[in-house]
């Protein structure tokens, strides 16, 4: 039963319809809808969604005025065969062209980022500065895990930093063998583990890509086939991590993987304040004049890098939190989001 192909037809025939011939192009869709529909009647007929649909065409149909006879939409046009070689590598492959055609619209992104102390960005745009020594998931759904390890700043210090990163891609049929890519600081190579800088021998292998920004200091991976892109930096002693990601691949995921910095940030547990640290801190006015030189707006890139300054004493995290403010500003979906005040 093909009625999901219908529903979509329609929904993408309609979704922008504007100005003075939208009525009629309204009904012109509505009788492409019906005769899509007449023309899985056989397959459908103990399907509900097809009856749903056959009933709500006719109500529509009378609530617009529209007559049963007259003209249709155009053909949405139609991706090559399955069989087409080019099918699996250009459509199935690429998740924008797929979504698009699936849903009749863009996929959503979402953006995430852990740098600094490190400074968690959630994928909710809530901000966290916590303490996590040790490896703790950024994230980890049905298509990505991600993991973070994190170590002291300095002998005896509360705050950590990113000394390693390990991004696991898993398996997808079509598109990619399962890939590792491992940074430590010192060590970012442009490359996967197994040496290769794409997704494989597979028709879609290309759709996975690691190129190298800024040799050891910033490596990108861009994942066409699940709509995400990655960045890794490193920043004087420590690492930086940014993903824009389609939303549909970032809430993929059961309650069992309910543990993702990137998901609900840091546990309440290891949280810490960034204004306490500053207080009548000795160097706390040279931070904040280091710190407005890269970063002019008082957000809380500003307060985190004040905050990585004075408490490790390193002015290489001022670059830090201006990668991931220019990381943001190119992933976020929405540029009203970039600046986040608290």
């Amino acid at each position: 039963c093909k009625i999901l192909r219908c529903n979509s037809e329609y929904v993408a025939a309609t979704l922008n319809l504007r100005g003075p011939g939208r009525k009629a192009a309204y009904c012109d869709a509505l009788r492409s809808y019906s005769h899509c529909t007449r023309k899985t009647a056989r397959t459908c007929r103990g399907d509900l969604a097809y009856h749903s649909a056959v009933h709500g065409i006719e109500d529509l149909m009378i609530q617009n005025n529209c007559s049963k006879e007259g003209p249709t939409s155009p053909p949405r046009p139609r991706p090559p065969a399955p069989g087409h070689q080019g099918f699996r590598s250009l459509d199935v492959c690429d998740y924008e062209k797929s979504f698009l055609y699936k849903h009749g619209q863009p996929p959503r992104y979402q953006h995430c980022a852990a740098f600094g102390d490190p400074h968690i960005r959630t994928f909710h745009d809530d901000f966290h500065t916590c303490r996590v020594e040790g490896s703790w998931p950024l994230l980890d759904n049905d298509f990505l895990f991600v993991q973070a390890t994190s170590s002291p700043v300095a002998k005896g210090s509360n705050a950590t930093v990113t000394s390693k990163l390990t991004i696991i891609f898993k398996n997808m049929k079509e598109c990619i063998d399962q890939k590792v890519y491992q940074a430590e600081i010192d060590n970012l190579p442009a490359a996967f583990e197994d040496g290769s800088v794409n997704g494989g021998e597979r028709p879609g292998g290309s759709s996975l890509a690691i190129r190298e920004r800024s040799p050891g200091r910033h490596v990108e991976i861009r994942a066409e086939y699940i709509g995400t892109t990655i960045a890794v930096r490193q920043a004087g002693r420590q690492l930086s991590f940014s993903i824009r990601a389609a939303e549909e691949v970032a809430r993929a995921f059961t309650e069992e993987q309910d543990l993702q910095l990137c998901v609900g940030g840091c546990p309440r547990s290891q949280r810490i304040s960034r204004s306490e640290c500053c207080r009548g801190r000795a160097g706390a006015e040279a931070a904040r004049a280091l710190c407005k030189e890269m970063l002019p707006v008082e957000d809380v890139y500003f307060q985190s890098c004040v905050f990585d300054v004075v408490t490790s004493g390193d002015a290489n995290f001022t670059v830090a939190a201006r990668g991931a403010l220019e990381d943001a500003r190119v992933f976020l979906p929405n540029a009203e989001k970039l600046h986040i005040f608290q």
